[in-house]
C-alpha cells in the first residue's frame, strides 16, 4: 500500500452535522426556503435606510394633508372616494414607484416603509419566542425524561393542561392581563409596551408542544447502553444530561426551530391584531393588518401585503422544517446515500 492511499484510507468520515448539511444543501425546497426567508429579513434590517433614503417619509406620522408627487403632478395623499357621491375620503392606491409603493393606509403612512418596520418587530418577537420556548421546554423535557417517577408524572400533567386550553383564547388571556398593567416578576417590571410581555407569552404558550417530543427524545436516550454505562460508572447525573443527553437532543432542538417560530409569528400577528401584542407607536404586521381593516373593499393592499408577508414566512419556516426533519434523519440520510 503506497502513502497515498495509506493517508485516504485514515481520513476521518465527516460528522454527523456536516453530513446534514450536506443534504440540506442538495434540498432544492428547503435552500429555497431558506434564501427566501433570509432576503425578508435583509429587507426588514434595511426598514430605516428605505424609509429614509428610498420612500423619503416617516412611516410612524400621521399624513393626512400630505401630498406627493407623481408624473410630475402633485397629487393629494388622503383622495376623494370612488363611489357615485364621492363621499369621504380614501389614502392613496399604489404608485407602484418609490414613495407611497404599496399605497398609503388610514393615516396616511406608507405602507410599504411599515411593512418593513412591521416585520423586523414580527420577526424579533418570534424568533426571540421561539428560543426561550425551546430553552424552557428542553429544561421541562430533560427533567422529566430524565427523573422519571413523580417528577415526570408532575410535569406531564401540567403540560397536559396547558395542552388542553387553546392556543389563542391561553395566549390572548395572558396578554389581557398584561397589556394594560405590565408584567411584575420579582423586583423586575415590564411595562405594556415593550416587546419582551408578547415574547414571554408566546414562548409559555408553546412550550407543551416542544417539551413533549423532547421528553419522548429523552427517554429514549436514558435507557440507552451508552447512559447505562455512565451510570455503572458512577457519573454524576448532571454530567450525563450535560455531555450524554442535551448533545443527543440539539437535533430534536434544531428541527423543532423553524416550526415552533412558524405558531409563533402566527400567534404574534393574531395577537396584535387584536390590539394586545405589540403597542403603538410599534408596529407589527398583524397591526398593520388591522390598520387596513376598514379599507379592505377600497385599498386592499393595505391588508394584503403584511398577509401575505406572514403567508410567505409561515409556508418558508415550514419548507425549511421539512428539510431539517430530512436532513438530521440519519435513517433517510443513508438511505439517500445509499441509492
Amino acid at each position: 500500500m503506497n502513502v497515498s492511499s495509506a493517508q485516504s484510507g485514515s481520513r476521518a468520515s465527516p460528522g454527523p452535522w456536516r453530513v446534514a448539511l450536506r443534504s440540506l444543501g442538495r434540498n432544492p425546497s428547503a435552500m429555497t426556503a431558506l434564501m427566501a426567508l433570509a432576503l425578508i429579513t435583509m429587507a426588514c434590517l434595511l426598514a430605516p435606510f428605505y424609509a429614509h433614503n428610498v420612500a423619503r417619509t416617516d412611516p410612524f406620522v400621521s399624513n393626512v394633508a400630505g401630498t406627493v408627487v407623481l408624473g410630475g403632478q402633485e397629487v393629494d395623499i388622503m383622495q376623494p372616494n370612488d363611489n357615485p357621491l364621492h363621499l369621504g375620503l380614501s389614502p392613496i392606491g399604489p404608485t407602484w414607484q418609490r414613495t407611497y409603493l404599496l399605497g398609503a393606509d388610514s393615516q396616511g403612512r406608507d405602507i410599504a416603509a411599515r411593512l418593513l418596520y412591521g416585520g423586523r418587530n414580527s420577526l424579533l418577537i418570534s424568533s426571540c419566542a421561539t428560543v426561550l420556548c425551546l430553552v424552557v421546554a428542553a429544561m421541562v423535557g430533560i427533567i422529566a425524561g430524565f427523573m422519571g417517577g413523580l417528577v415526570d408524572t408532575v410535569l406531564s400533567r401540567l403540560m397536559d393542561i396547558m395542552w388542553a386550553v387553546p392556543v389563542y383564547l391561553f395566549a390572548i388571556s395572558l396578554s389581557i392581563v398584561t397589556v394594560n398593567s405590565g408584567l411584575q416578576i420579582g423586583p423586575f417590571v415590564i411595562e405594556a409596551n415593550n416587546l419582551l410581555i408578547p415574547i414571554t407569552i408566546i414562548a409559555l404558550v408553546y412550550v407543551p408542544y416542544a417539551a413533549r417530543p423532547i421528553r419522548g427524545r429523552v427517554i429514549t436516550l436514558r435507557h440507552a447502553e451508552f447512559v447505562t454505562a455512565a451510570r455503572g460508572l458512577g457519573v454524576p447525573r448532571w454530567r450525563i444530561v450535560l455531555f450524554d443527553i442535551l448533545p443527543n437532543i440539539t437535533t430534536t432542538l434544531v428541527v423543532l426551530g423553524p416550526l415552533i417560530m412558524a405558531m409563533a409569528l402566527l400567534a404574534e400577528s393574531a395577537l396584535s391584531f387584536l390590539s394586545i401584542g405589540v403597542q403603538a407607536p410599534a408596529a407589527s404586521w398583524g397591526t398593520i393588518i388591522q390598520d387596513g381593516e376598514g379599507l379592505i373593499y377600497t385599498r386592499p393592499m393595505a391588508s394584503i401585503a403584511p398577509g401575505l408577508a406572514i403567508v410567505a414566512v409561515v409556508l418558508a419556516l415550514n419548507i425549511l422544517g421539512d428539510g431539517l426533519r430530512d436532513a438530521l434523519d440519519v435513517r433517510e440520510t443513508s438511505r439517500r446515500d445509499a441509492g
